[in-house]
């Protein structure tokens, strides 16, 4: 039986009209997205205990050892940027992640605040995917010609601003 947290957290998917899965004795869902340069996988956990939500969405990339630093640094510098939420890369599972939490002051999670945070975690992860991309298409003799910083600013590169995320969204 999941915790008034976690159901609110399924009322606000299903509010939305996107597909979940409870993940049978964990106050966790799951959900995929279909975003502008890749496909998301999500996952919302519920801590009731401290009444905190983190989303956490990820994309598969693998990086071999003479791009992982320039990847590292991408993800360092782009987390300098942000306000709310961080990205990271899983060196265990080759995934690109992006993780936002929120503490609510009750037991009962806003919708609207759920849904901002989906929202959130798709587009920075959208965002950054075509970014990290570019580093693994570098011909290694021209890595340490690349400048992060640079690569940060290529608007050229962003996903066009949705309109909402209705009817984008895609079962596991």
């Amino acid at each position: 039986m999941s915790s008034r947290q976690l159901q609110s957290v399924i009322d606000a998917f299903g509010r939305q009209g996107w597909h979940c899965e409870q993940i049978e004795d964990r106050e966790v869902i799951t959900s995929g997205f279909e975003a502008h340069h890749t496909r998301i996988h999500l996952h919302a956990q519920a801590f009731p205990n401290l009444n905190a939500l983190s989303i956490v969405a990820e994309s598969p990339a693998s990086f071999d050892s003479q791009c992982l630093p320039y990847l590292l640094e991408l993800a360092m510098r782009a987390n300098k940027q942000l306000t709310l939420g961080n990205f990271e890369y899983d060196l265990d599972r080759s995934l690109l992640v992006f993780r936002i939490t929120n503490l609510f002051d009750k037991e009962l999670y806003d919708q609207d605040t759920i849904s901002s945070m989906v929202h959130c975690a798709i587009a920075e992860l959208d965002r950054f995917v075509p970014l990290a991309s570019t580093i693994n298409r570098t011909p290694h003799d021209l890595l340490q010609d690349l400048s992060i910083p640079l690569l940060l600013e290529r608007e050229d590169l962003l996903p066009p601003t949705p309109e909402n995320f209705e009817g984008e969204e895609e079962e596991l």
